[in-house]
């Protein structure tokens, strides 16, 4: 079988201090029920890292690929005592930046002119974007010179709630306006949301095509899976954003639409994106998602209350490129794809044997014949203070644990198996990001070394969250090594001259009746 393979891999992180204190729903909800007397609002700031210190954690270096999640293994924690001192914000699949350029990249894919800068906030911003080895060149940097406005008027707007604040280092340096009188899916908090989904999903596409070498204009497809949801009140959500950013970067050639199934929506659209490309639909698609403000500062009240950074300040995005089979590249195995069906139960064994075990058998492998497993990827350091555990060691223990029923490995092995295939979490608790893709970089690099011959990425949701039903979600791909033969597959040019010829017996028949 002719498998799609990975072609290469765009990750980035957006520190967005700013935005954790006035955007993320944790300090939010705090604001609207506690203002004045909120003990979190007022030491919240306090725990914020400077962006030397966000490039400097260990598991965003992992994530940009600077260092690998084994290298992390030997990071003693806490990771944000412990810091890599010689860190770069440039890495091997992507890039760090902070958040004034950020503000800037917004106005940039801004087309409605609803992002409003500061005109001095926004000269400066210009220069370092001007500068930028990727970015100086992307479609609609014109935007910088339009538009700027002062700093009373800005507050003016955002006190006559026309415009939701944009903040930096402490100081209101922007707006983004309502684009609707009173169109609440155009209200200013959700074009906020939504443009800076977009902005972090363009910039991880341009750290792809910059790290990869992929041409625009080679893309054909390109699909979109955040947890955000773009439309007017005639219907919420009903996208596209997948298009919107492939217009930023200039892929002419491109298609898209957008797929959503919570922190799932990833793997879904892995496959999805696995097919058309198999089918031969499309040569090239990219599958890419941008980040979320309403998760920044998820669990900082607990980070706060044990004397930690606040260390949900990352926005995350990636973006990653599915490609004919050339041969060398890791391919998709899309005889192997695991699935939580609508009856396969919520029970934490009934999921992992859904989208872990299922599919393997399917194809006679075991689950030591996988090298790695990428489950829920969210870094523990984030979540452990607040109740939630080592998430990916639960899904490690769990996968073993199955071995051990299976007869594959003996009780004993069970830690030995969890080093052996697992890895410590490295990813921003952005919900849709953790959930298996970060490792694709790594695991196509490991693969292409020789290190391993496969890995299982796993993705899932919580579709409980949407009040419509209480059903789980679940989807896995294997990535395996290239065998090195390029199967010829169905002939497309036959299939077509196939077709042809029928159509012209058709007609002949049709004529003689």
């Amino acid at each position: 079988m002719n498998y799609p393979v990975v072609k290469g891999a765009g990750y980035a992180l957006i520190q967005a201090n700013g935005m954790l204190i006035h955007h993320g729903t944790t300090q939010t909800s705090e604001r609207r029920k506690n203002a004045e007397e909120s003990e979190h609002l007022q030491k919240l700031p306090k725990h914020l890292r400077s962006f030397e210190d966000a490039v400097k954690y260990p598991p965003n270096q992992a994530y940009i690929g600077n260092i690998t999640p084994d290298d992390l293994k030997n990071i003693s924690r806490p990771w944000y005592e412990n810091q890599i001192d010689d860190a770069s914000r440039d890495g091997k699949y992507g890039e760090i930046m902070p958040e004034d350029e950020f503000l800037g990249l917004m106005k940039i894919v801004d087309i409605f002119d609803l992002v409003v800068l500061e005109e001095k906030f926004q000269a400066g911003v210009k220069a370092k974007l001007a500068d930028h080895p990727i970015l100086a060149g992307i479609n609609k940097f014109d935007n910088m010179d339009k538009n700027s406005s002062t700093f009373d008027e800005i507050q003016k707007m955002v006190e006559g709630h026309l415009a939701v604040p944009l903040y930096f280092e402490g100081k209101l340096v922007g707006a983004v306006k309502k684009a609707h009188e009173f169109d609440e899916a155009l209200s200013a908090h959700v074009m906020f949301e939504n443009l800076v989904s977009k902005a972090s999903a363009a910039y991880a596409l341009k750290l792809l095509l910059a790290k990869t070498g992929l041409n625009t204009e080679e893309v054909d497809y390109i699909i979109e899976c955040s947890e955000e949801a773009c439309g007017d009140m005639n219907q919420r959500g009903g996208g596209n954003f997948a298009k919107a950013i492939g217009e930023i970067c200039g892929c002419i050639n491109a298609t898209g639409s957008d797929t959503r199934s919570f922190c799932a929506g990833p793997a879904h659209a892995f496959v999805e994106a696995a097919a058309l490309v198999q089918s031969g639909i499309y040569k090239n698609v990219v599958v890419l998602a941008g980040g979320c403000t309403a998760k920044l500062g998820m669990n900082s009240k607990e980070h706060v209350k044990k004397g930690m950074p606040a260390l949900e300040d990352m926005l995350g995005a990636f973006a990653i490129h599915i490609a004919e089979n050339d041969g060398v590249n890791p391919v998709i195995r899309t005889d192997a794809v695991g699935r939580h069906r609508i009856g396969s139960g919520a029970s934490p064994q009934a999921v992992i044997t859904a989208i872990v075990t299922d599919p393997l058998d399917g194809i006679g492998y075991k689950i030591t014949d996988v090298g790695r497993y990428s489950p829920e990827m969210q870094n523990p350091e984030i979540t452990e203070p607040a109740g939630a555990g080592d998430v990916p060691q639960a899904n490690y223990k769990m996968i073993a644990a199955l071995a051990v029923k299976r007869g594959e490995i003996a009780r004993d092995d069970m830690a030995k198996a969890v080093a052996s295939f697992g890895m410590p979490g490295f990813a921003p608790t952005q919900g849709h990001i953790p959930s298996g893709v970060p490792f694709i970089g790594h695991g196509r690099d490991m693969i292409l070394a020789g290190k391993i011959d496969r890995a299982m990425i796993i993705g899932k949701g919580s579709l409980f969250l949407g009040r419509l039903t209480n059903l789980f979600d679940g989807v896995s791909f294997l990535i395996e090594k290239n065998s090195g033969t390029v199967d010829a597959g169905f002939d497309k040019e036959i299939v077509r001259q196939m077709i042809g010829e029928a159509m012209s017996d058709f007609a002949k028949t049709f004529n003689a009746q």
